[in-house]
C-alpha cells in the first residue's frame, strides 16, 4: 500500500511540476549569439529584455560606454563575477554570453552582451529559458549591472 501512495505522490508532482514549470521550447530551438549584427528577438512570452529591435514590452536601453571597447568588454567581465549565481559561459572579442541562476528553484536566465564595432554601446539581450513570467528579474538584473558600470565610470 505504502509502494501505491508512493507511485501516485511521484506520478502527481510529475504532473503537476509539467504545468507549473513548463519546458521552454523558444529556448531550445532558439540560437543565442550574434547573427547578421543582432542578438536574438524575444519570445511573446514577457520574460525576456532586448536592446536591439524590440517591442515596446521587451525594449530596455543598450548600456553605453566612454572607453574603448576592450577596457568596457574587461569592465563588464569584471562585473559579472559579482552578480550574484552568475557564470561566463561564452566570450569572444565582441560578444560575452553568461548564465544567471534563480536562487530557489535554479532557473536559468541566458544573458548576452554584443560590442558592435562602430557604437559606443553593449546590445544585450537576458531572457528565461522555461515558464512565462520571471517578475521582472532580467530587467532588473540588466539595470542594476548599468548602475554598477556607471560607478565605474566606463
Amino acid at each position: 500500500m505504502r509502494q501505491l501512495i508512493s507511485i501516485i505522490f511521484s506520478i502527481f508532482i510529475t504532473i503537476a511540476s509539467s504545468l507549473i514549470f513548463p519546458q521552454a521550447t523558444w529556448a531550445m530551438g532558439s540560437s543565442l549569439g550574434v547573427k547578421d549584427g543582432y542578438l536574438a528577438p524575444c519570445p511573446e512570452t514577457p520574460n525576456c529584455v532586448v536592446s536591439q529591435n524590440p517591442d515596446t514590452s521587451h525594449k530596455i536601453s543598450p548600456l553605453e560606454y566612454h572607453s574603448d571597447q576592450a577596457t568596457a568588454r574587461e569592465t563588464l567581465l569584471q562585473v559579472l563575477t559579482v552578480v550574484p549565481r552568475t557564470t561566463v559561459t561564452e566570450q569572444t572579442e565582441n560578444y560575452i554570453r553568461a548564465e544567471s541562476k534563480s536562487r530557489i528553484f535554479k532557473f536559468v536566465d541566458d544573458v548576452e552582451f554584443y560590442f558592435p564595432d562602430n557604437e559606443k554601446v553593449i546590445h544585450l539581450r537576458s531572457a528565461s529559458r522555461v515558464g512565462e513570467s520571471d517578475l521582472g528579474v532580467n530587467r532588473r538584473r540588466i539595470e542594476q549591472i548599468r548602475l554598477a558600470l556607471a560607478d565605474l565610470d566606463i
